[in-house]
């Protein structure tokens, strides 16, 4: 799976993935390995992200098929 919220980030004033990760639950690593492909959020998480950023989630989150395979899937981990 790949994303925009890297891209997103940037946009909104340099957010800073430790924000972010407070923003939605989640620790600054767990969104620098979202961002890098290394985890697929869960769908919570994806929503979350995506309404965070005023966008759907499809336009944050790019599934592929075949592209998963030996990833890890992070859900909330913060809080």
């Amino acid at each position: 799976m790949t994303n925009e919220v890297r891209l997103l980030r940037f946009l909104a004033q340099d957010m800073t993935q430790a924000e972010l990760g407070k923003r939605v639950g989640l620790t600054r690593q767990t969104i620098a390995a979202i961002e890098q492909g290394r985890y697929s959020p869960s769908l919570d998480v994806a929503f979350r992200i995506a309404h965070l950023f005023g966008k759907r989630v499809d336009e944050v989150f790019h599934w592929q098929p075949g592209g998963d395979q030996g990833m890890e899937t992070a859900s909330s981990d913060a809080g």
